[in-house]
């Protein structure tokens, strides 16, 4: 007898045609990055880019989409740089870069664009027969968001060296530039999964957050003139920012990301019920969704009241609209092992980014204080997260914690993680007040 054995393709072997052409362009890209920007770099950035080239292809053949999104962001970055020529003042004089293409101008479409992607989503929840194709514009309107986003943060970085050599830097420094970041690692990792699972009715949930972040993202900027580009303070002078921020970032998208899910799961559990009481999820939202005009308006007098004022009415009606419409939307939702597993799996990969932030903020810390930690409330109530996400996974790996529990557990943490990102600021000071409001 004849044994036939079938060997898997190799992980080379699997790739096409056009992954190979990413690569190699991505290979160009750090060769022209070299030729061009060189001089601009010391020595860990140019170990960062060399890193960068290996790690986008990785995840351009791991998920394709990223292939053309950045492609997309490469490209028109490309675009808008050789448009300045050398002159931040063309920043109001060329077409392209005054409407579209500077970093202000694709930071406020990229806002404009997330939230009529929450719109379309949330659309999709209620109007039947038009659903699917609803949030399929939701969907597409998100990736249009995440582009915007990274062309802004790009020409931004850019803009930056155009003011002054000692003032350029990478944009992860205060906290506009951090929640342009957390918008759309939020809003890229929900795609992923929305790719991933074949659901588009989690979007509705997810984007919510998103559009908060924005929400707070245009009145820093309208208010409070927060998007003007400033020197960087002597601490953070440092390539270990390069690295620390964004994977803090990962965690805190990520872990908010999880949140969302977690009420949609409750959501679709309480949709039969009538009891108010047992709608405690909704009456969260309504808490969350308002904290910001209650915290941030803080006098009458104060400039943009009469904008957190909107945001508080526009916030009423969506909580109002989630109580009427739960049955309908728990109709839409996917099933609850879906969401399940989706929420677990954001918190896994948030966990693992925020232990590397942590310990990479600790080498960090030493090198500019002197010591690994000083229990500044930063790094306590980083800590915090840290222990209540580990004590999640624990529970959920070593107990099998499922269900109601879990996205109870869940959605806290996203208080708990709120008041790390934007609490300490606010209520605290210490080393790390750099982004206060």
């Amino acid at each position: 007898m004849t044994t036939t054995v079938t060997l898997n393709p190799g992980y080379f072997s699997r790739r096409s045609a056009l992954d190979w052409g990413f690569a190699v362009l991505a290979l160009l890209g750090m060769l022209f990055a070299f030729s061009r920007y060189s001089q601009a770099m010391d020595v860990y950035e140019q170990g960062i880019l060399v890193a960068s080239v290996p790690a986008a292809v990785a995840l351009a053949w791991f998920w394709r989409p990223l292939r053309t999104l950045m492609l997309v962001v490469a490209g028109l970055s490309l675009f808008a740089i050789n448009a300045y020529q050398g002159d931040l003042a063309q920043a109001e004089q060329v077409f392209w870069l005054k409407y579209f293409l500077s970093s202000q101008s694709a930071i406020l479409w990229m806002s404009m664009v997330f939230f009529i992607s929450t719109v379309f989503y949330w659309a999709g929840m209620f109007i039947r027969g038009q659903g699917d194709t609803l949030e399929t514009l939701g969907s597409r309107m998100a990736w249009v968001g995440v582009a915007l986003a990274l062309i802004g943060t790009m020409v931004r970085w850019y803009e930056s060296y155009l003011i002054g050599a000692d003032v350029g830097h990478i944009p992860v420094s205060n906290l506009y530039e951090v929640f342009v970041m957390f918008c759309w690692m939020t809003a890229g990792f929900y795609l992923y999964y929305e790719d991933h699972y074949r659901t588009r009715a989690l979007g509705a949930f997810v984007m919510l957050v998103v559009s908060a972040a924005v929400g707070f993202l245009l009145w820093y900027t309208l208010v409070r003139e927060a998007h003007a580009i400033q020197p960087l303070v002597p601490a953070l002078k440092s390539w270990w920012m390069k690295l620390h921020v964004p994977a803090n970032f990962i965690g805190y998208g990520t872990f908010a990301l999880a949140a969302m899910v977690a009420f949609a799961y409750l959501i679709k559990q309480t949709a039969g019920e009538t009891r108010w009481y047992k709608l405690a999820p909704l009456w969260l939202l309504g808490i969350v969704l308002c904290f910001e005009p209650v915290v941030f308006r803080k006098s009458p007098t104060e400039g943009g009241s009469g904008y957190w004022m909107v945001y508080f009415g526009i916030s009423a009606l969506i909580v109002a609209g989630i109580l009427f419409g739960r049955r309908r939307i728990a109709e839409r939702l996917p099933s609850f092992e879906i969401l399940d597993d989706v929420m677990y799996k954001s918190i896994a990969v948030g966990f693992a980014f925020f232990t590397i932030a942590t310990v990479l903020g600790a080498l960090w810390a030493a090198e500019a204080w002197g010591g690994y930690w000083s229990w500044d409330p930063k790094e306590t109530w980083a800590l915090i997260v840290w222990l209540n996400y580990a004590a999640w996974l624990h529970m959920r790996l070593m107990k099998g914690l499922r269900g109601t529990v879990a996205a109870w557990w869940a959605l806290m943490g996203l208080v708990v993680t709120t008041f790390a990102f934007l609490g300490v600021n606010m209520f605290l000071s210490g080393l790390h007040s750099y982004g206060t409001l």
